[in-house]
């Protein structure tokens, strides 16, 4: 039941929208009663959520190429591409929603992604491709907030010339300093 019910969830956030997956819905599709999704999950937003990360988790996988521009290019252009979709734009906004609704599964899907993701600077680091007191988590912050932005308030596009830039901007100021 569970995979039947995941799969509706993320079927009706490609064709619906966040708006148009609801429990009802959700059930109608699967196959099942709407009651046993709520006994399971308790919330529509419980149940987006495990969708989605389910789906989701291996998404963004952590390159290692021997280079970390590389390694942050690919990784933010994987990133960007996840949020281009409906499915990605909804778990960012279920994500950042802070209306009590969600239980605490929310908050770490990005943080624990974002974390993981550091180990491409601190393989730079070790490198000497990268200072050695670069916070990784910083770098990471500095090169995906602009793209969570772009999701949550603007709307302006996504694209590789953005991830090309926001990666060499941050990597910029993480290059040892000569001199």
């Amino acid at each position: 039941m569970r995979g039947a019910v995941l799969a509706a969830v993320v079927e009706l956030l490609a064709r619906e929208g966040l708006a148009g997956t609801t429990v009802a819905a959700v059930a109608r599709s699967a196959g099942v009663h709407e009651t046993s999704v709520y006994r399971r999950w308790k919330t529509r937003e419980n149940l987006i959520l495990d969708a989605l990360t389910s789906q989701l988790d291996a998404a963004l996988p952590i390159p290692d190429t021997g280079r970390v521009r590389e390694d942050l290019l690919r990784f933010f252009t994987t990133l960007a591409q996840l949020l281009g979709t409906a499915q990605g734009q909804a778990l960012l906004r279920l994500s950042v929603e802070r209306d009590g609704t969600l239980d605490d599964r929310r908050l770490p899907y990005w943080s624990d992604r974002l974390t993981r993701a550091g180990a491409m600077v601190r393989r730079g680091v070790d490198r000497g491709e990268l200072a050695p007191d670069t916070d990784p988590g910083l770098l990471i912050e500095a090169v995906s907030g602009p793209l969570f932005v772009r999701v949550l308030l603007s709307g302006a596009p996504l694209d590789e010339p953005l991830v090309a830039g926001l990666v060499d901007l941050a990597l910029d100021g993480a290059r040892p300093r000569t001199g």
